[in-house]
């Protein structure tokens, strides 16, 4: 729910403010934020030299590439099309990667609650958006969100597996931050400078980032990669209802039709969680 104010909080915040500024801007400043947490519980060096590197690299330099991928797909496609292509696709790539990097079965009800869910984000999409063609390019893009969420997902559960959740995600971010710091200085950071900027930045990454985040590392230590990625639907939703009560937007029935849709979907995903079979995957 924190991941669905994403697209309200860039779309209050300066005008003038890129989308490599901002989901740099989120990276670092969430970054900072854990690591700071961390500082003061005595727990940033502790068990850091046991992370494994491979899959620590990996995910920072996914959730990098998502940060990019996801607030310039927002920037191109709209605030609605972008988040939902963004994060509907998430679930589809999630369950490939689950299943080809760790062996991890969906099963039937993977499926069932993905494809209500995903119904219901298809119609949100549709339904907000304004008649307009919608850029290629954003759609290129938030698919290439979805991917990079659902390999940051895959990393990460290799790291929870045997290590803190905290201590992960605040080592993620960290990295991370430190790839997207020169990234973001390049593309201009002046008009975060403003009031409504640091607004912005502040709520995106204290908030939507690092408390998120920690929240997403306790929560994936226990479920599987598509799982988790399924239940992250929720931020459409969220953003739909934000869309409506903060920037008043008008949903049609058809919009109220997939917001009980994409809830439906979790509801059967999450009231009676199953645990997933390891099966090799395919030879390619």
């Amino acid at each position: 729910m924190l991941w669905g104010t994403n697209g309200t909080a860039q779309a209050l915040g300066p005008d003038g403010a890129s989308s490599i500024a901002v989901g740099s801007a989120r990276n670092v400043v969430g970054g900072l934020v854990l690591v700071g947490v961390a500082a003061t519980r005595g727990r940033l060096w502790q068990g850091a030299r046991d992370l494994p590197r491979r899959p620590l690299i990996l995910a920072a330099a996914a959730t990098a590439a998502y940060q990019l991928c996801f607030f310039g797909g927002v920037r191109l496609a709209g605030v609605a099309i972008g988040t939902v292509v963004g994060v509907g696709s998430g679930p589809v790539w999630g369950g490939l990667l689950g299943w080809l990097g760790r062996g991890e079965r969906p099963g039937g009800r993977w499926a069932v609650a993905t494809a209500l869910a995903l119904s219901g984000a298809i119609l949100l999409a549709t339904t907000t958006s304004d008649g307009d063609p919608v850029d290629l390019a954003g759609i290129v893009l938030a698919l290439g969100a979805g991917l990079t969420y659902a390999a940051f997902a895959l990393w990460s559960k290799d790291l929870t597996d045997d290590h803190d959740p905290d201590l992960v995600m605040t080592w993620v971010f960290a990295l991370s931050g430190l790839l997207l710091l020169p990234v973001g200085l390049a593309a201009g950071v002046e008009p975060l400078m403003s009031g409504d900027g640091l607004a912005m930045v502040l709520w995106l990454g204290v908030f939507s980032l690092a408390a998120s985040y920690l929240l997403f590392g306790r929560g994936i230590a226990g479920v599987a990669v598509a799982t988790a990625t399924t239940l992250s639907l929720a931020e459409p939703l969220t953003a739909a209802t934000l869309g409506v009560v903060v920037l008043e937007e008008q949903l049609t029935a058809a919009a109220v039709t997939g917001m009980v849709l994409v809830f439906a979907g979790l509801a059967v995903l999450a009231l009676r969680p199953r645990a997933t079979r390891s099966i090799p995957p395919p030879d390619l």
